[in-house]
């Protein structure tokens, strides 16, 4: 095997330079069956899901030697729209001194890279399966991409033991956090409908607003926790409101509103959804609720442990637990075994220039080498 196969800056510039903003297909996901394919893994590519969620792309690659657990590696090849204003060409990636350029490089082609680096350096002799669960559509609506893979497993009945998403969750320093959990994700529409009329007249009128306002306003005194052991206080915040009333002299037929809740493991989105759908039918309003995700927690254990020994043994680093940020892909992974989520410093993950240390990249492949080698001997 030559060097630049287990290069994860040479394997992470291939990736790069694929563009692949969400839904990802084709060019990135061949070029990643290409590096995989030599590594003795089978790879399965396939198309899943219609317009407007689809279609999207994605890759399950599994390898197995010897009776053994189940390690899986997940993550996602699809990257948000670069921007303008890049010092240079987004999908042109470039060393400059210490860091790799391109949109890609943190979140999260670079530590993908470094999971196929490192695979390439483990030992012959290491029993076990390993599977690496990839989709095209994590940046987008995430219908057709991770939950596709799991349907795609259960007929598979690859059924993994542990599972590491790679995604970035260390925020000054490699290695200094693990996210062991998320907090749960929904979005609803709130619409008030009146009667248009001539605001001179208003008996002859019914104006939306004012009810409106009152049901945010109930919204927006809502305590709906404290926090808990590890989850920070679920939160509630009004995003949108609109009328789109031109007319200064005309009362509108109708008003909505946007809110985004965040949710701990106290909650469901189902019931929250209920709860805000009562406060605003008792001002006749109406609701459509979108649960993205609902929030889980992997408790530290044989995982987190194993994550954490790796890092200290590459990094010198103690990782904090967290369940901090925003949802990814693991809020569904979680319902398969348990998982955790690790990789790169997040400070540039979707800006202009977003770059990634070739320092990092070297110790997060030595961190992912010591995980698996952990993870397969039990």
């Amino acid at each position: 095997m030559t060097s630049s196969v287990a290069d994860p800056v040479a394997l992470a510039t291939r990736l790069i330079a694929c563009p692949s903003v969400t839904p990802a297909r084709g060019e990135v996901f061949a070029a990643l069956e290409a590096m995989l394919v030599p590594l003795g893994f089978a790879v399965e590519r396939f198309i899943a899901g219609e317009a407007p969620d689809g279609p999207v792309e994605n890759l399950l690659a599994h390898r197995t030697t010897g009776a053994g657990a189940h390690f899986a590696f997940a993550g996602h090849l699809d990257v948000v729209p670069p921007g303008s204003g890049w010092t240079g060409d987004p999908f042109v990636p470039e060393v400059r001194g210490d860091l790799l350029y391109g949109r890609g490089a943190v979140d999260m082609k670079g530590a993908i890279a470094c999971f196929v680096a490192a695979l390439a350096g483990l030992p012959e002799d290491l029993s076990g399966t390993i599977s690496l669960i990839i989709t095209g559509d994590e940046e987008g609506p995430a219908v057709h991409g991770t939950l596709a893979l799991m349907e795609r497993m259960a007929a598979r009945e690859l059924w993994p033991d542990l599972c590491v998403v790679g995604e970035p969750t260390s925020v000054t320093r490699l290695g200094d956090m693990v996210k062991i959990g998320r907090r749960g994700s929904v979005n609803m529409w709130i619409r008030v409908a009146g009667a248009q009329g001539h605001v001179a007249y208003p008996h002859l009128a019914d104006n939306p607003i004012p009810r409106l306002i009152r049901i945010l306003s109930a919204i927006d005194a809502l305590v709906l926790d404290e926090g808990t052991d590890w989850f920070q206080p679920s939160n509630i915040e009004i995003t949108d409101l609109e009328v789109g009333n031109v007319a200064h002299n005309v009362i509108p037929a109708a008003a909505t509103a946007r809110i985004s809740i965040r949710f701990n493991d106290r909650h469901s989105g189902a019931a929250l959804a209920e709860r805000i759908s009562a406060l605003a039918v008792a001002e006749g309003g109406t609701v459509e609720a979108r649960i993205s995700g609902e929030p889980f927690l992997t408790a530290p254990g044989r995982l987190s442990t194993q994550v954490s020994d790796a890092i200290m043994d590459v990094t010198g680093l103690k990782p904090e637990l967290s369940t901090s940020g925003g949802t990814s892909d693991a809020r569904f992974l979680a319902r398969l075994c348990p998982v955790v989520e690790f990789g790169l410093t997040n400070a540039t993950m979707h800006k202009l220039d977003e770059a990634v240390a070739i320092a990092d990249l070297h110790a997060l492949t030595a961190i992912y080498g010591a995980i698996v080698r952990r993870a397969l001997a039990g």
